[in-house]
């Protein structure tokens, strides 16, 4: 990311988008909280992986969002660490691999991609911690990233053409 807009000052405003961004995923993510752990998860809430793509400030909203969210998971701090830990590291990697992309689609169905391949950790959590087998878990794991990803990437897309997500 950008020194100059990791140093600058952010606006009431700013903080403000953060703070809704943080607070929706933590909320559908409880709302829905039945499908969006274990080894089977369909996370409604990874919508808010896009924004980033728009704007780098909803990069903190969504770490934070996960680490909140994940409080309830039942591998509590754990999972609060690792989970929050990894949507950072894979939020910068998408960044840098979408940052000379134009084409906003193409930029998703790699954004999806990449966090569908980036669900060894929750496999290897639920590996480590459950004894489940770890290829299937993340073959299960990372099939329902790619399709909750798939769906709200979409969504995003379909919003994106009417709101300026970039302010």
């Amino acid at each position: 990311m950008n020194k100059k807009y990791l140093l600058q000052e952010l606006t009431v405003s700013d903080l403000s988008k953060i703070a809704l961004v943080t607070t929706l995923y933590v909320v559908i993510t409880f709302a829905f909280s039945a499908i969006s752990f274990g080894p089977i998860q369909f996370r409604l809430a990874e919508i808010f992986n896009f924004l980033p793509l728009f704007n780098k400030r909803y990069v903190p909203s969504v770490v934070l969002g996960v680490a909140i969210a994940n409080f309830v998971s039942p591998l509590g701090i754990i999972d609060v660490i690792v989970g929050s830990l990894s949507t950072f590291l894979v939020l910068l990697i998408v960044l840098l691999v979408t940052q000379q992309m134009t084409s906003l689609k193409n930029k998703i169905i790699v954004t999806s991609l990449i966090f569908a391949l980036s669900m060894f950790t929750v496999a290897g959590m639920l590996a480590v911690f459950y004894h489940m087998p770890f290829w299937i878990t993340y073959g299960f794991v990372a099939l329902g990233e790619a399709l909750s990803m798939g769906l709200t990437g979409c969504l995003i897309y379909g919003v994106s053409q009417r709101i300026d997500l970039t302010q």
